[in-house]
């Protein structure tokens, strides 16, 4: 099994790896993973592995998104892998060993294998569940303001998104709610931005058939 577990760090969506220090692509950058235990589930395996290996413990959700079995995407024997998505919210600082590093997934590095698939199918399985589900709850800390969402999700979905539309959206499908209380004042001053939350942080379906497109894309079903 291998994860490809993201975060957004520092305004860009940026994939956990760490470097290989034995052939085959010695050097290169992975993807962690491991066996499924005997008396474990996937999900559970997953989350322990990353725990276990990379000190990641702060995973709010993990999903299988395929199964990679090309006969040579490995050298030797064959050996299949199944791929799941984990997300991390962007408050979390997991303290990841001195081999394992963060990389914009935008901009990876050499990667070994054919890991570099697995974390472009990871990014399109996020980019499609943020427009028709709650699943942005899993990028975002507890509470937020809509800019700093709005800048979440243009970071995710790789364009950018309109918060005055985005709130509208969310609230219209009751994803988000008001805290109450509001953010410290920026060094400008100013009126304090209101904070909100997630009204869940498991994952529902919020509009199955939504799609989320930069603005003015014309296509049917378009969130900006």
């Amino acid at each position: 099994m291998l994860a490809a577990v993201l975060q957004i760090r520092d305004g860009a969506l940026s994939v956990l790896a760490w470097r290989r220090a034995k052939p085959p692509d010695e050097g290169r950058w992975a993807l962690p993973g491991g066996r499924l235990g005997a008396d474990e589930d996937v999900e559970a395996s997953v989350l322990r592995q990353l725990a276990e290996k990379v000190d990641v413990r702060e995973v709010a959700h993990v999903e299988q998104i395929g199964v990679f079995s090309r006969p040579d995407r490995v050298p030797g024997a064959r050996v299949v892998a199944t791929a799941f998505l984990g997300l991390v919210p962007c408050d979390a600082q997991p303290a990841v060993p001195d081999d394992t590093a963060w990389h914009p997934v935008a901009a990876p590095p050499p990667t070994a294998f054919d890991h570099a698939a697995i974390v472009a199918a990871a990014h399109e399985r996020l980019r499609a569940k943020l427009s028709y589900t709650n699943l942005g709850f899993a990028l975002a800390p507890r509470t937020f303001t809509i800019s700093a969402l709005r800048d979440l999700y243009a970071a995710a979905l790789g364009h950018p998104v309109s918060a005055t539309n985005l709130q509208r959206v969310l609230t219209r499908r009751g994803v988000l709610e008001p805290t109450g209380g509001v953010a410290a004042p920026g060094p400008t001053g100013g009126r304090p931005a209101a904070l909100f939350r997630f009204t869940q942080r498991s994952l529902r379906v919020t509009d199955a058939f939504a799609v989320l497109k930069p603005p003015g894309d014309p296509a049917r079903g378009a969130v900006p």
